[in-house]
């Protein structure tokens, strides 16, 4: 016989077999009963633990769509940009007069006297958009990762006169996506307008992407919008001619004058000649054709000419 003691419970009694896990119920017509409630017990609660489980994952499903639904939010707050270097600073002591009365001629701007006078450079004037055009250059994209682009030129047209790109830079803007600006404007008689400050982000690009030679480079600093590369373009337009206000794919093109001006603009930046694009280039929106009839030989052939450029890289 064996030694292991036998034990009440229930009503019955089970024989331990040297593990807690395993018995065996021995006494009579008691043993099927309690073997039947046992099973009842362990089935029971089976089925408690999958309803648990399957509502658990349903919650875990629920929260993770809801979150992923959620417009996105910056993970940290974006740190501005704090000054630039290697772009064209504003002019100090020039403004731009807006003409009263239209009149003829190549621009709708016409200078102060007293900034005619013999210069290195084209004639230069300043002409601020308004604030809510532009924006902060960031460190940091809404995902709280380091930004560290180098910059790029963006070459656009205004399909319209200097004094209507002007006058809508110039226009407040409270929504979003009315903002726009670009931080100059080259007139048909080579007139620099400078219209946003170099280390300020202009809204020239909406979804756009650069193609460099390590990748597609943009930055996604709202979370409302695709990403562009705004926050590391200088934007840069020309003044259309009388022929190109219209939705065309060419005119007549640009004046000697603006690709002189516009040589002479970007020589004073560090931004290579392989960072010099267009918006129909960065465009993702298949939207964008500007500038439209660009001679980018005879613009780089005039860029190519200024000792500035001899030690920038391709």
């Amino acid at each position: 016989m064996s030694s292991v003691k036998q034990r009440p419970i229930l009503g019955g009694c089970f024989t331990v077999e040297g593990r807690l896990s395993r018995f065996n119920i021995s006494c009579g017509e008691n043993q099927s009963m309690l073997v039947l409630g046992v099973e009842n017990v362990v089935e029971r609660g089976n089925i408690v633990a999958r309803r648990w489980i399957v509502g658990l994952f349903g919650f875990v499903l629920i929260v993770g769509i809801s979150l992923c639904m959620r417009p996105m939010q910056a993970a940290s707050p974006l740190q501005p940009v704090l000054g630039v270097t290697g772009l064209p600073p504003l002019p100090t002591e020039l403004e731009l007069t807006p003409l009263k009365v239209l009149e003829t001629g190549p621009t709708d701007f016409k200078l102060p006297a007293a900034t005619l006078m013999a210069q290195s450079g084209p004639h230069q004037v300043t002409v601020l958009a308004d604030p809510t055009n532009y924006g902060d250059r960031f460190t940091t994209d809404i995902y709280g990762q380091a930004v560290q682009n180098q910059f790029i030129a963006v070459l656009h047209e205004t399909v319209g006169s200097a004094q209507s790109a002007i006058n809508l830079f110039r226009t407040p803007h409270p929504r979003d996506e009315d903002q726009v600006s670009y931080h100059t404007l080259i007139g048909r008689d080579g007139t620099v307008y400078y219209i946003v400050p170099p280390e300020k982000r202009a809204f020239g690009a909406g979804n756009s992407v650069f193609n460099g030679p390590n990748g597609p480079e943009t930055v996604r600093t709202n979370p409302d919008f695709p990403p562009s590369v705004n926050n590391f373009a200088y934007h840069v337009s020309l003044e259309t001619p009388g022929d190109g206000i219209n939705n065309r794919r060419h005119h007549s093109g640009y004046t000697q004058a603006q690709y002189d001006s516009l040589a002479w603009l970007l020589a004073q930046t560090t931004i290579p000649d392989s960072r010099i694009t267009t918006h129909q280039a960065v465009d993702r929106s298949g939207t964008r054709i500007d500038p439209r009839s660009f001679d980018s030989q005879r613009f780089f052939s005039l860029l190519r000419h200024y000792p500035t450029r001899a030690g920038l890289p391709g």
